[in-house]
């Protein structure tokens, strides 16, 4: 069986007994049916990987933590993903792959060409939903950082704030990444579904984005993002 880690919203310390949050219970007990005396890792965002032993699996899992060890799957790229809010399930898409690809924070971005509107009730359950799928993608990816989905924010809000080499995706740049130099840090902008508009790319040059491109061929939202991801992460983090 492939080994199961598990994100736990809690303090980890070798030799405590744990009962495993209500989700990960379920999800070991009632889904993979896992038997007791086995192990698996829990993490909980400090970079450390807990080896624990399933000592319980009835209404609820009970666990013994037997062991830390730090984890060194982190890239050394710090990365922040801006990236204007897509529709329904590209969105979800893009963040899980993010994460996977060794994102550090995902800021979802309310521009002008945005077709999702959220805002009150609809924006804390969306916001709490992405957060989600961002435990899942570290689980699944061996991270055992947790990166954060910040609060959806107006361009003009972000655009605002001080961001350290800044770069704005769109195909009418001429920029590529093989011409910059080696960077521990980066910021990625990019519009949904509809792109950003002339002014909005004008704007976001004015406060020290670089633009860039990627390639000779306009790619969709969720595909730009990655690519960029990828890219970076291979030529300056892991």
């Amino acid at each position: 069986m492939k080994q199961v880690r598990l994100y736990q919203n809690t303090l980890l310390k070798v030799g405590d007994h744990l009962i495993l949050d209500e989700y990960c219970s379920h999800h070991l007990i009632k889904v993979l049916r896992f038997p007791q005396g086995k192990n698996i890792t829990l993490f909980n965002g400090d970079g450390i990987n807990y080896s624990a032993k399933v000592i319980s699996s009835k209404k609820k899992c009970e666990v013994l933590i037997l062991t830390k060890e730090q984890n060194l799957s982190e890239s050394k790229l710090n990365l922040t993903l801006a990236q204007g809010i897509a529709k329904g399930e590209k969105m979800d898409f893009l963040i899980q792959k993010a994460v996977e690809l060794g994102v550090n924070k995902i800021v979802p971005i309310m521009s002008e060409h945005c077709v999702v509107k959220l805002k009150g009730e609809k924006l804390t359950k969306r916001q709490l939903h992405w957060q989600k799928i961002v435990f899942g993608a570290c689980e699944q990816s061996g991270r055992s950082i947790v990166p954060s989905v910040e609060t959806p924010i107006t361009l003009n809000d972000f655009l605002d704030q001080t961001t350290t080499n800044g770069f704005i995706l769109h195909h009418r740049s001429t920029q590529t990444l093989l011409e910059l130099e080696h960077m521990n840090e980066a910021t990625i902008l990019i519009g949904p579904e509809g792109g950003l508009s002339e002014k909005e790319i004008e704007q976001a040059t004015s406060a020290g984005y670089q633009s860039l491109l990627l390639g000779s061929r306009v790619l969709r939202t969720e595909t730009a993002s990655l690519v960029a991801i990828a890219n970076m992460q291979l030529l300056w983090g892991s």
